[in-house]
């Protein structure tokens, strides 16, 4: 009896393994596809791009709470219209990099649960108006290794004018999943850029405060 017992546990306990195996090779298989398809994206915005661009190139590299996000309105008429561009019927607003972690990536104007599998989203704000909030996945091609940086790094997000604006990062820190005006309201008096994402557990997010450096 208790032989027949220890092999259920075996049995179970290897189930167990071969579930999460699966769950974390689907994982890293999501991020590859999103890198991959953000790339692509990246290409063509550039070459649409008016021909004065002034852009720096990087390599571009590679649980969540969005399900949890679209549940409230979190769209804004932006005061002042943005350039944008349309590729494969989305609109971006430009992209972004953070040289020291080697990414860069397309922004898509509208924030949206599928999208966010493309590419990062403007969460809500503008770059004009000095609140913009970018959200993405926690794909190591997207926002994934936002939690290695330490502050005073530089993020550039280049519009679809072309024109490259600068931040230096000035706070890392983490907000709890279901605080959404801490989010929202954190930024809008301090910070020029803001960068999130879902922790691994999906209960926080990873965020990145930055304020526009004058070149």
């Amino acid at each position: 009896m208790k032989k027949t017992h220890g092999l259920c546990c075996i049995l179970f306990g290897a189930i167990l393994l071969i579930a999460a195996l699966s769950l974390v090779l689907y994982n890293m298989k999501e991020s590859e596809q999103g890198g991959e398809i953000a790339e692509s994206i990246l290409c063509e915005i550039k070459s649409d791009l008016p021909e004065t661009t002034t852009s720096t190139t990087v390599t571009t590299l590679e649980n969540d709470l969005f399900v949890y996000y679209a549940q409230f309105d979190t769209t804004t008429t932006p005061v002042i219209e943005e350039p944008t561009i349309e590729v494969d019927g989305n609109i971006y607003i430009g992209f972004v990099a953070i040289p020291a972690l080697g990414i860069e990536l397309p922004v898509l104007s509208e924030w949206s649960y599928p999208g966010l599998k493309i590419s990062p989203c403007r969460y809500k704000g503008t770059v004009a108006e000095k609140n913009m909030i970018i959200a993405a996945h926690n794909y190591n091609s997207h926002f994934g290794r936002l939690k290695e940086l330490y502050g005073g790094e530089e993020i550039i997000f280049t519009d679809a004018n072309g024109y490259p604006h600068y931040y230096e990062i000035a706070q890392i820190t983490e907000i709890n999943g279901r605080d959404i005006e801490a989010m929202d309201f954190g930024s809008a008096d301090s910070w020029d850029l803001t960068l999130f994402t879902c922790t691994l557990g999906g209960q926080s997010r990873v965020t990145v405060r930055a304020v526009e450096k004058v070149k």
